[in-house]
């Protein structure tokens, strides 16, 4: 009897010591995202933001929303392979006009779907402006990269737990108007939470304590809305080798998503190397951000690993524009105000729709087996960007 008692004990402690992140309500399981991967092409595309827009506000506001020039470069993403973007939205968007807001993205996802391209859709994310604003934004800073990107929320949205029933209408709202949208490939539900972004560091603990509160929340508020498509969120920092070492945040990551998403911009071999880190949980892995030519991340270097590992493989950036995102990182610190950097550090395509690179694309539709050379080159608005 006494070893029978032993045994249960032993057995209750084992049931009640699981891992959290393989009890999360609602969450697929293993053999439910392994049986969605299997049905997708191997997945292969861009961060997109049209060349016309500094952030995603600039992109989907009614004032400025412009189907003809999202409808081109999404054209140039298909024609050299790729069938996915990674697409950011914003939370003050649902706020200011619920159903225009769904009009225009029911919109973008047609054009989307013209070019058999599918998007994963972002929710929140923590970088760059702390406050961001609807309206006109500023024009971009001379030499610097990304220099208007915006958070959602912002610090003070994010802050004020008043505003957390805004966030949940928001999520609940957009996942649930496409829930069962075969066009939409999946949600990304919070991209970098703990990423102090354009935050003072007195600010970041409070910022982190804050998102880690509602991360979770956040998946639960999708998940209410009982999506057809997986959703994740992306770690980007630490060790994922060993559970016992990781953030809350990366924890939390993890646990909810239904597959696995990671961001990389390092040389080839660390890339790899995060792959085999999460590999131990068993479910399909997205690269969703990689790809930053001056600091060893490339398509050459990269991509082929991603085929390899059937990894799915979304770099940043496709088009040269308002972002300035093929100025590297350093340009926070020395604006390219004077000198153009040796080499591009995000971006595939130059602002009049040619290549930076030739050999690139050619990489592209060689690893994926798709796409075609387009007829012919369109004009873009500004074709000195980037030259």
């Amino acid at each position: 009897m006494k070893l029978r008692a032993t045994f249960a004990i032993a057995l209750l402690l084992a049931v009640t010591t699981v891992p959290a992140r393989t009890q999360t309500k609602g969450r697929w399981s293993e053999q439910k995202a392994n049986d969605w991967y299997a049905q997708q092409p191997w997945l292969v595309g861009a961060n997109f933001i049209p060349s016309n827009a500094i952030n995603e506000l600039v992109m989907f506001q009614a004032a400025t929303f412009d189907p003809a020039i999202n409808d081109h470069e999404l054209g140039l993403a298909e024609s050299i392979g790729m069938n996915t973007a990674r697409v950011f939205l914003q939370d003050q968007l649902w706020q200011q006009d619920p159903e225009g807001f769904k009009k225009r993205l029911d919109t973008f996802l047609g054009i989307a779907a013209k070019h058999h391209i599918r998007p994963l859709l972002v929710l929140f994310d923590s970088c760059w402006e702390t406050n961001p604003h609807l309206g006109p934004q500023h024009p971009p800073i001379p030499g610097v990269h990304n220099s208007g990107w915006v958070q959602s929320p912002g610090k003070q949205r994010l802050l004020d737990h008043s505003v957390e029933p805004e966030l949940k209408a928001y999520v609940e709202g957009v996942v649930g108007a496409f829930a069962s949208d075969p066009r939409i490939l999946g949600w990304d539900v919070w991209n970098e939470p703990d990423n102090k972004g354009g935050d003072k560091a007195a600010d970041e603990a409070a910022k982190v304590k804050r998102v880690n509160e509602l991360l979770p929340k956040a998946f639960e508020w999708a998940r209410s809305a009982h999506p057809s498509q997986p959703l994740t969120s992306g770690v980007w920092q630490g060790d994922w080798s060993n559970p016992a070492t990781e953030s809350e945040t990366t924890k939390i990551q993890l646990a909810e998503s239904d597959v696995i998403s990671f961001h990389n911009y390092g040389w080839p071999e660390e890339f790899e190397a995060r792959i085999k880190e999460l590999q131990r949980l068993h479910r399909p892995i997205i690269c969703t951000e990689y790809m930053a030519r001056g600091a060893g991340s490339t398509f050459d270097g990269s991509l082929p690993i991603a085929k390899r590992y059937n990894v799915g493989a979304i770099n940043w950036g496709l088009v040269a524009g308002q972002t300035q995102t093929y100025l590297p990182w350093d340009s926070w610190d020395r604006p390219y105000t004077v000198s153009q950097p040796t080499v591009w550090f995000h971006e595939v395509f130059r602002n009049d729709g040619t290549p930076y690179r030739q050999h690139e694309v050619d990489l592209i539709r060689e690893l994926t087996g798709r796409g075609t050379p387009m007829a012919e080159v369109g004009t873009g608005t500004d074709r000195n960007v980037g030259q």
